[in-house]
């Protein structure tokens, strides 16, 4: 590979090494779905562990990575930091995370719940960022980046690894939503080289497109202010080593607004009974605005996340 963030050799050595709670999740055929869409869905359901989101694989294949005793400390919409506290606390570590006060407020408990001290900041989640990367050179803590760690990328590839475990069915397209870039930078790279036939389909927020910006561009100067529901996508600040790793990977890179994100949560419901936030459900709200590029072929979508924000859609529990 041109970029040496991700490295494959790593996703299979954390395929192998990372928590069992987070590893081997739900896939399967979903015909019902697949056939109000026209294609053949399989979906990655990465919903069914104990933070209700795939971000567990890369902080636990990371924290195995730090030293005793190390402060991690990260900048979270609510689904890394509550992977990071959760591996932090499992191995003595101490997790700090830095958060936007309009945080979800179901991720901000769990994310307290789970050991972390939780820091809430005017502005957005890359002003959250900022005050991470702050206290972190101030008390020499280990600075924890989205996009920027290759650990988070490697272990989120570890859903490529199972995707395309010996006898299953090759994948001609796999749906990822992406936010900082991570997951989209480790399944991309795993996918180039073991089933370099797949095309890699990264999806972003309409109401958040820097990254898909500076995917296209490779200009990975900040976007304006997000306009997203959907916390997980909200990147304003392009990760600038996940962008350059995905643009020598990743096939396509497409948005999706608020009201296809809104509409993909009610689809799954409707034709799995599986509940996932907005940006969990991006993978379907991309597939439902591609169906006729689709039509006929083998498609994954990941299922990244289920942490929905109370009140959210009218008719689902809180």
């Amino acid at each position: 590979m041109s970029d040496s963030f991700v490295d494959v050799g790593r996703i299979e050595k954390a395929a192998a090494l990372i928590d069992p709670v987070f590893r081997d999740t739900p896939q399967f055929p979903a015909p019902r779905l697949g056939d109000e869409l026209g294609f053949e869905a399989l979906l990655k359901v990465e919903t069914i562990n104990p933070i209700r989101c795939f971000k567990g694989r890369g902080t636990d294949f990371l924290v195995r990575t730090s030293d005793p005793g190390e402060v991690l400390v990260c900048a979270s919409a609510g689904n890394l930091g509550q992977g990071l506290a959760f591996a932090a606390s499992g191995r003595g570590l101490t997790a700090k995370i830095f958060a936007a006060g309009s945080v979800n407020p179901r991720k901000l408990s769990a994310m307290r719940r789970f050991g972390a001290s939780v820091g809430l900041v005017d502005g957005d989640f890359d002003a959250a960022r900022d005050r991470a990367a702050e206290e972190a050179a101030r008390h020499g803590w280990k600075l924890v980046e989205d996009g920027s760690d290759p650990p988070l990328a490697e272990g989120a590839g570890t859903i490529a690894v199972e995707l395309t475990r010996a006898g299953a069915r090759p994948v001609d397209h796999v749906l990822v939503p992406t936010g900082n870039g991570s997951l989209a930078c480790g399944v991309a790279a795993w996918f180039k080289a073991v089933s370099p036939s797949t095309k890699v389909i990264a999806v972003g927020a309409a109401g958040a497109p820097a990254m898909e910006h500076a995917w296209r561009t490779g200009d990975t100067t900040p976007g304006g202010p997000t306009t997203t529901l959907a916390e997980g996508l909200a990147a304003r600040v392009p990760a600038a080593r996940a962008v350059r790793a995905m643009r020598s990977t990743v096939d396509d890179f497409v948005l999706v607004d608020d009201g296809q994100l809104v509409e993909a949560v009610r689809l799954l419901v409707r034709t799995t009974g599986l509940v996932a936030e907005p940006s969990g459900a991006a993978a379907v709200a991309a597939a439902v605005a591609l169906r006729r590029d689709l039509a006929g072929a083998n498609v994954a979508m990941v299922i990244t996340g289920a942490n929905i924000a109370p009140g959210l859609l009218p008719g689902l529990p809180d």
